[in-house]
């Protein structure tokens, strides 16, 4: 999760949930803004570093926090040159620039070090993944980790929307633009959150780490 301030502000006004308050927000008068954040409003604005997992019953939520407490005082804030707003498939998105390897470390150690506490993923949610089309690379890591796209797959980004139809990326980019801050210059990650799924099925914050290895 981006820091207090200018980015945060815009994420969570941009996809209409505030992660943090977990509650929702106004979001700019765009016609058709609502629909096409509908996908990631679910999650909040973030830049995922260990995919989504259910909490295997063996464990504990509080035997998690410590643990990610421990992990996140072990790892030194990773720092690239810039944010910068991009197309990723079909989405749009912020992605680090420059760097990013330092970031991709950090996202490495998440999945690795609290793969014990993720329960087993089920035959369906296989099923689901490999229609997408994997690769043997893929696949391997959605058997061992529980998703395909980890490790050497994975690529860090900040979300802004769902998958949009070709025509419509130019004018949405420019409505990014418009109401974007100015970006980090350089990003640094130097904290993580663990999030966790509420009743309603949004994300909010259990809390904030800050890396100080």
């Amino acid at each position: 999760m981006p820091p207090n301030g200018p980015l945060a502000d815009f994420g969570a006004s941009w996809l209409g949930w505030d992660v943090v308050q977990g509650c929702e927000t106004r979001q700019p008068s765009l016609s058709g803004l609502r629909d096409i954040t509908m996908t990631p409003r679910k999650y909040g604005f973030h830049g995922t570093l260990k995919p989504p997992f259910r909490l295997i019953q063996t464990r504990a939520i509080a035997e998690l926090e410590q643990a990610t407490s421990e992990m996140a005082a072990s790892l030194a804030p990773a720092i690239c040159d810039c944010l910068q707003l991009t197309t990723m498939g079909r989405f749009l998105a912020l992605t680090p620039q420059g760097g990013a390897e330092a970031v991709q470390q950090v996202a490495q150690t998440c999945v690795r070090d609290l793969d014990g506490f993720r329960a087993p993923v089920e035959e369906q949610e296989m099923a689901r993944r490999r229609a997408a089309g994997l690769s043997a690379r893929q696949d391997a890591l959605l058997v061992e980790w529980g998703y395909p796209y980890v490790m050497e797959e994975f690529r860090f980004h900040l979300t802004l929307s769902g998958r949009l139809p070709d025509a419509a990326i130019p004018t949405w980019t420019e409505n990014v633009r418009r109401f974007l801050p100015d970006l980090p210059t350089p990003f640094v990650l130097d904290q993580i959150a663990l999030c966790g799924e509420r009743e309603d099925g949004r994300f909010e914050v259990i809390h904030r780490y800050k890396l100080t290895g």
